[in-house]
């Protein structure tokens, strides 16, 4: 019941703040809105378990620099390759699949988000366990799944 109402109530703040409307009408409409949407859903913004939101946020917090780390040298990387006056010969496009160690679903969506975010690389489909990953060179597709998806499992996955 706690997380409901906290829920509601960052829910309702933060539809006031961006709305705007201060009218009878505007209000009930959030206030309604707000109380659907807190009863569906406080457990996304509240997850219940084994893992607590603010492990979660702080994990991800010392996973962030590293992740800025590794998007800017995979950009000068990339740039490196696209003003080479020999592109074409150190490009090499290919689809790689592996198998991910992550378990929660938390996990492989950062996991999957932070290849795309990379340069060079694309998430192209997850199943299951199973990523398929486009790889612009080899050196990047040697780097999969690697050291980024032992950060996001020390972020985010249950220690054993």
């Amino acid at each position: 019941m706690k997380t409901k109402i906290a829920t509601f109530v960052i829910m309702m703040l933060f539809w006031v703040t961006m709305s705007g409307m201060f009218d009878a009408f505007h209000l009930s409409l959030g206030v309604i809105s707000c109380l659907l949407v807190a009863h569906f859903s406080h457990d996304l913004l509240f997850p219940t378990g084994e893992h607590s939101w603010w492990r979660d946020f702080l994990g991800l917090l010392c996973y962030f620099p590293y992740l800025v780390k590794e998007i800017v040298l995979a950009n000068l990387q990339v740039a490196y390759i696209v003003l080479h006056p020999r592109m074409m010969e150190l490009i090499d496009p290919q689809l790689v699949h592996f198998k991910t160690r992550l378990t929660r679903t938390v996990s492989r969506v950062t996991f999957a988000q932070s290849i795309t975010l990379t340069p060079a690389t694309i998430t192209v489909s997850i199943d299951d366990n199973q990523f398929t990953v486009y790889s612009l060179t080899n050196s990047a597709a040697a780097g999969l799944p690697g050291e980024m998806e032992e950060r996001v499992a020390a972020a985010l996955e249950p220690r054993p």
